[in-house]
C-alpha cells in the first residue's frame, strides 16, 4: 500500500511495485514520475537521454545515426534496469518513466531491414532478464500539443526535432500501445489537463489508479482550467 506524504489525508492505492509511465516526446512522462514516486514515497527511475552522444547528431540525419543512436538506448536502459534488479531496487516501489519495451517503437520507426535484424538479435538477448511493468500509464496528446510542448521547453538537443519526426513518433506510440497485452495499462489523454500546474488534474489521475487497472482502460478527464 502506498501513502500520500504531502495530503493531510492518506490515499490508498493497489500495491504496484512497479508503474512505468510513458508516451511520445514532449508528452510529459518525467513530470508525472517524479510527481507520482513524491506522492507514494517510491524510488525513480529516469532514462539517460542527455548521455546519448549520437541523440542530437540523429535528429539531423536520422538515417546515418539511428542504429547508433538506438544500439546506445538499448544497452543504458538494460543496465540501468539491470543495476537496479541487481540491487534489489524492485522489492520497493518504483516508478519510472520508460520501459524496455519502448525500444522496439523506435527501433521499427527508425532502422532498416538490416539494422532491425542486429538490433533485435540484442533486444531479445537484454529483454529476458527485465521485468515488466505492473502497470503502464500512456500519456497522449495530440500532434500539435506535443510539438508546442517540445518548443516551448527549449532542450538544446531537441532543436534538431523535425514537426514531422513528432508526429511519426506519435503514431508509432499509439501503434505499440493498442498492441501491448504484457500488463495492465491505462491511457490517460493530456491534452486538456496539466497535471504539474493543476492540483485538481493530477489529483483525478490519482483517483483513476486508487482502484486496480484491468487489462486496457482509457481515462479522458476534463481539465480543471
Amino acid at each position: 500500500m502506498w501513502l500520500s506524504g504531502d495530503r493531510n489525508y492518506k490515499l490508498s492505492v493497489p500495491p504496484y511495485r512497479y508503474i512505468a509511465v510513458e508516451g511520445p516526446i514532449g508528452v510529459g512522462t518525467t513530470s508525472l514520475t517524479a510527481m507520482l514516486a513524491k506522492e507514494f514515497g517510491a524510488a525513480e527511475l529516469y532514462e539517460k537521454v542527455d548521455e546519448n552522444p549520437f541523440l542530437a547528431k540523429f535528429y539531423q540525419d536520422r538515417k546515418r545515426y539511428a542504429l547508433s543512436a538506438q544500439l546506445f538506448f538499448l544497452v543504458s536502459r538494460y543496465r540501468q534496469l539491470g543495476e537496479a534488479n541487481q540491487v534489489n531496487l524492485f522489492q520497493k516501489n518504483v516508478v519510472a518513466d520508460y520501459m524496455l519495451e519502448k525500444d522496439l517503437i523506435f527501433a521499427e520507426l527508425n532502422l532498416n531491414s538490416d539494422e532491425y535484424e542486429i538490433y533485435n538479435a540484442m533486444y531479445r538477448h537484454f529483454s529476458v532478464n527485465v521485468a515488466h511493468p505492473d502497470l503502464v500509464i500512456f500519456l497522449t496528446a495530440q500532434t500539435n500539443t506535443l510539438i508546442e510542448r517540445v518548443r516551448k521547453r527549449g532542450r538544446d538537443f531537441e532543436s534538431g526535432i523535425s514537426e514531422k519526426y513528432i508526429e511519426e513518433v506519435n503514431e508509432a506510440y499509439h501503434r505499440f500501445f493498442f498492441r501491448y497485452d504484457k500488463g495492465p495499462m491505462l491511457q490517460v489523454n493530456t491534452n486538456e489537463i496539466d497535471f504539474v500546474k493543476n492540483e485538481e488534474d493530477f489529483q483525478k489521475l490519482l483517483d483513476k489508479i486508487s482502484s486496480p487497472v484491468k487489462g486496457k482502460e482509457f481515462f479522458n478527464p476534463l481539465g480543471s482550467n
